[in-house]
Order: C-alpha cells, then structure tokens, then sequence
C-alpha cells in the first residue's frame, strides 16, 4: 500500500497487479513494434465487432483468426520470463518468430479452407506441421497469459490421450497417436478449435469490449462514489461502501484481482482509516470482489461457456437463476461486516467525508448501459445483439456531460483496451478446448465421472464436498473459465447422473471456480487485498472465506432445492424462499461474527449458525425449526442484556 496510507497510485496498482494476475504483466511498446501491437490489437477489436455486426464467419474461420490475432499478440506482449517483465520496451527475436509462426497458424484455415473441407479426416505432412505448431503456440501462450497451473493441466491430459494403453485401472483406453491428436485438436471443432473457444470468439469478446467503452466513462469511480453516498454514514459504512461498489465493478472487469486492486486502492485505505483491522479491510474487499463475477447480469466470462455445454439454455435464464444466489452472497458479506462493525463499534462516514449527494445523483445516467443489458436480454435478443447494442448505448450515455464523453480518441483506446484483456481469456479456453478434445475423444469424462461416483458411494453429499474440493483445487490455479471447462466436463456430469438439474449442477462448479480466489491457501484475490493493505495474506484470505462463508453454503441448497434457482416454482414459495434464506444469513453472520444486537455466548452462536442453515435450506419442516430459532435468538437479545461497545473516531 502507499506509504500515507491513501488510495494506491496508478504505478502502485499495476505493481499488484503484475504480482498476483498474469495478464497484467505486458510489455509497454514503443517505435515500430508499438505500433505494430496497436494495430494489432486495434485490428483485432475491429474483426470482432464486423463479424459480429454483420454475421459470425463458419466456426473454423472465425476462431482460427481469433486464435491468430491472440496468439501473435500475446507472444509480443508478454515476456517469456517473469524477470523480464520489467523490461517494457523490449521485445526478444524468438517473440517475433513466434508472433509471425501464430500469424501463420491463423492465417491457415482461411487460405487453405477448400482443399481442408475437400480432404477433411486426411492430414498431409503440411497440415500435421501446422497443426503441431498451433498445439505448442497455445501451450506456451497460455503459460505466459494465464500461468502454468492450466498450461500443465492441459499437457497432461494431452499424453493422457498419447498413453492411453498404459493407464492403470479404468482410465485405459486405446490411446490416439499422434497425427490423430493433431487432427482432433485443430483440424476438427472439438479440440482448441472448439467450443470454449467459440465463445471467446463471439459472446466474451464483445462483452469485453462493452466493459472496456463502460470504464472510458468514469463508470469506476462514479461505482464507488454512488456506494459511498448510498451506505457511507451507516454503521461501518465503508465496508459496506467495498461491498456495494465492487459488486457494480464486477460488471465491468472479469477480474477478481482487478477488481480488488481497483476498487480496493478507494475502499481499503477508508475502512482503515475509521478502525478496521488490515486483514479484515483486505478481506471485506477480497469478499466484495470475487463475488462480482457471481453477479448478473454481466457474470464471469465462464456463464457464456455455460450457455454453450447445457445446451437448450439462453444467457438470460443463466442470470436470472444466478440472481437469488449472488443476493444471498452479498447480502451474507454486508450483514457480517454490520455486525462486525457493530462488535468493535466502528462509526460511519462524517457528513463532510460524504461526496455531494446531489452531484451524484446527477450522474445516474451512467447506469443506463447495465440497465439497457438487462432490458435487452429479457426482450429476448441474442448476446451477441445485446453487446453490440449496450456498446452503443454506452457511447450514447456518455455523451450527456463532457467529463464523460468518449470522443473518437477514447472509442480507439476502448477498442484497444478491449481487445487486450481479451488475450488471456482467449489463450485460457484455447487450452481449455485441448482438455475438452481429449475428454471427448478418450470418454474420459464419463470415467472420471463414474470414478466419482463410486469413491462418495454413490451419494449426493459426499460427491458434491468432492466436486467442490476438485474445483477449488483447480481453481487455485487457473482462471475461472479454464477451471469452469475442466470441472464441467469431469464433476458435473457426476453430479447430473444423480438426478440433480444441469443448470444446478454446472453452477454448482461455477461458484466454487470462482471462491477458489478467496479460499486459503492460494487466495490471489486475498493476497492481492493484502498487497493494498498492508496486512498478512494468509489472515487476509481466511477472514475473506469467513465473510463469504455463504458461497460455501448455497452450491448446496440450490443443488438440493433447485427451486432457489426459480427452477419449477412459483411466485409465492419465491417470495418465501427469499425471506426464509436472509433470515438465515442473518443467523449465520450473527453466529461466525459472534455479535448480534449485543456479543453472542458460543452457545447462541452455534444455535444461530444451526438455524441459519435450516432456515436456508427451503424445505417446509426445516425452515419451521429454523425460523423457532430464529425467533428465539431475537427474544433472547432482549431479554439477556448486554454491554455495547464505544464508538471508534477516526485516527
């Protein structure tokens, strides 16, 4: 954090940044190969938004290009090593090799499509060459963008398929040699050419893109001064303002490093400043953040995945079944930090700390893009349309006031912008689509599948805890949306097989993708909130897991009860599930904190937790219990008197 304990610069925060994301860490060009990239990215944002406006190219054109430009760009972007990432403007003559070999690759399809379609099955001693080459451009793409987690999950599961006969028990298989695993992984649509692929080339680009046009407004900051004049003055306001705010800039990064980074450079020298500790400031912020990926109607790039492997399924019904979850995991985190504010007696921000109200509101308008995506999904329009049309919108809105304007300058800095933080996703689902290539090919999937069944017995429970552990393991390394393609295509179809619906089951290994940020021991949202404040990162990652302890919990109600998911209900249960659920949180954070309207004996906290998760679960006799318990906590808060805590000043 900065030495004054204020907001982090701007060199602060790409510093953090480069620590804890790959994709932070790009050579700055300048010269020739300065404006080589920029067109380059340029060009690629262009390509996207064409394809998009006027018609998707057949699917092996369309990623192949995508998978050039990202390929070329990422080789020119990012160093080889680590060490060489302060080495801004250089470039190493090997890059350039590989840049111009990617070229290549991508410019394959395209120029030979008729004689590849005519001998399709039949792979010449060229085609096997570019093929090959294209496998270890990925491979090694992936490794400087993403990390070496997902890079080695994937070389793994390609000598996987290679020594097939020589795997014990029932992961044998015949075994692909290696001119068919070249020709599945890029000669047909099932390997990199394949669908995680697609929908970096379609949906999440132009998302992408629209968060890239939302950020040239100064929709960021304006997040975070809303926040503060809607929650500042309130009991620990400025928790609750990190809270507020980075569920809003989870609609514009698909980051949780990021958005902890940008966001927690405003809200995390704030809550310090009126007396929260480091680790739990760092924590509220890692909390807040990862869940912003969690949150519709912009969720991370892996619910457009989602889209694709249910099937049958429309991005709107995905968000709106992720509504009352992303509820509950923001409404668990506020109420917990109130009630640790409340334990320590933290006041609100001062009226003159408070931004002008008025000037805020003035602002609102900014909203109108988010607002428009929502409208336009529910009206039923592709994903695609709705990007294109909210990229529109945005650059409408935005004309209203000139400190908000995006003029030409700032649309090519959008569409640059955009087209950059798109390397890493397009390099994650290109490995992805090799895992997927040889899962399909060596019916790995159905294996693994019912390898997990037989080891939980067959039971429900015990293969959800060993799903959920799968998924944060593999989380820990990898971003979400690698980690999404490799649990949905091995511990999802276990869970399917048990009966459960697939939209709660394929959320089931979302939501514990994405917690894997905050879950100790490799929490890089939580070590990048303690970077911002100061505090120790392991402390850091367990009070964020501890403030998130709902998203450990609701997985498994929506999986039990896919009604939580509006799945099959009816407008009254809903209503009464929702009461029912935040009555619960509110039992469990009283429970974990220790502090309701006064300090909690440990019994009573256990009581709290015990009917907080009945009261979750919505199941008639359960919530019953639950809400007897309920009641009874708030009769003994009365009855049983308490001391309560000073308020805390500012320092």
């Amino acid at each position: 954090m900065s030495k004054n304990g204020e907001m982090l610069s701007q060199e602060e925060q790409q510093k953090l940044l480069e620590k804890y994301d790959p994709e932070a860490g790009t050579r700055k060009l300048k010269g020739i190969l300065g404006w080589v990239v920029f067109l380059g990215l340029l060009s690629f944002s262009l390509f996207q938004l064409y394809t998009g406006i006027f018609g998707m190219l057949t699917a092996q054109l369309q990623r192949s290009i995508h998978l050039g430009f990202a390929l070329a760009l990422v080789f020119l972007l990012f160093p080889a090593r680590k060490k060489d990432r302060g080495k801004k403007h250089k470039v190493a003559w090997y890059d350039i090799i590989l840049a111009i070999l990617a070229i290549g690759v991508g410019a394959y399809w395209p120029l030979m499509i008729d004689e590849l379609v005519m001998r399709v099955g039949r792979l010449t001693e060229l085609d096997f060459y570019v093929g090959l080459t294209a496998i270890i451009l990925v491979l090694e793409a992936t490794r400087r963008a993403v990390g070496l987690p997902i890079t080695i999950i994937a070389a793994v599961f390609l000598g996987y398929a290679y020594f097939g006969p020589y795997m014990p028990g029932f992961l044998a298989h015949r075994g692909l040699e290696l001119d068919r695993i070249v020709q599945t992984m890029f000669f047909t649509t099932e390997g990199i050419l394949g669908t995680p692929l697609g929908v970096s080339a379609t949906f999440i680009f132009l998302f992408l893109l629209f968060g890239s046009f939302l950020v040239k407004t100064g929709v960021g900051q304006y997040f975070n001064d809303l926040a503060v004049s809607i929650a500042g003055r309130s009991v620990g306001g400025p928790a609750k303002v990190a809270i507020f705010s980075s569920a809003l800039q989870g609609t514009i990064s698909g980051s949780s490093v990021a958005n902890v980074v940008t966001s927690g450079s405003f809200t995390i020298p704030m809550m310090k400043k009126l007396g929260y500790r480091k680790e739990f400031a760092g924590g509220v912020e890692a909390a807040a953040s990862t869940g912003g990926q969690l949150m519709p109607p912009i969720m991370g790039a892996a619910a457009f995945l989602m889209v694709e492997f249910i099937g049958g399924i429309t991005y709107w019904e995905i968000a709106k079944a992720a509504a009352i979850p992303a509820l509950l995991y923001f409404t668990g985190i506020w109420i917990m930090t109130h009630f640790e504010a409340k334990k320590i007696g933290l006041r609100g921000l001062s009226k003159e700390e408070m931004p002008n109200r008025k000037e805020v509101l003035k602002q609102i308008y900014l909203l109108t893009p988010i607002l428009a995506v929502i409208v336009l999904l529910v009206s039923g329009m592709s994903v695609t349309r709705a990007a294109l049309w909210s990229i529109v919108i945005t650059i409408l809105v935005s004309a209203i006031r000139k400190e908000t304007r995006i003029g030409f300058k700032g649309m090519i800095e959008a569409l640059v912008d955009g087209a950059r933080t798109a390397l890493g996703v397009a390099a994650a689902t290109a490995a992805a689509g090799i895992i997927v290539g040889v899962v399909t090919k060596t019916g790995l999937g159905l294996k693994l599948a019912n390898g997990l069944l037989d080891l939980a017995g067959g039971a429900l429970i015990p293969t959800l805890m060993l799903t959920m552990v799968a998924a944060i393991v593999l989380g820990m390394g990898s971003p979400t949306t690698a980690n999404y393609v490799i649990t949905s295509t091995i511990a999802a179809p276990a869970i399917i097989l048990l009966g459960v619906p697939d939209l709660s089951a394929h959320l089931f290994v979302f939501y514990f993708g994405i917690i894997a940020d905050i879950t100790p021991p490799v929490a890089l949202a939580a070590f990048a909130a303690a970077g911002v404040s100061g505090g120790e990162p392991i402390k850091t990652g367990v009070d964020a897991a501890k403030l998130a302890i709902a998203a450990f919990i609701i997985p498994y109600m929506f999986v039990l009860s896919p009604e939580l998911l509006m799945i099959d209900t009816t407008w009254t249960y809903l209503i009464w599930i929702i009461f029912t659920a935040l009555a619960g949180m509110t039992a469990i954070g009283a429970g974990v904190i220790g502090y309701w309207m006064r300090k909690l004996h440990w019994s009573e906290r256990l009581l709290g937790i015990a009917g907080g998760l009945l009261l979750i679960y919505p199941e008639g006799f359960s919530d019953i219990i639950g809400l007897i318990i309920f009641i009874a906590m708030i009769v003994l808060q009365y009855v049983i008197k308490g001391d309560k805590p000073k308020a805390q000043t500012a320092n």
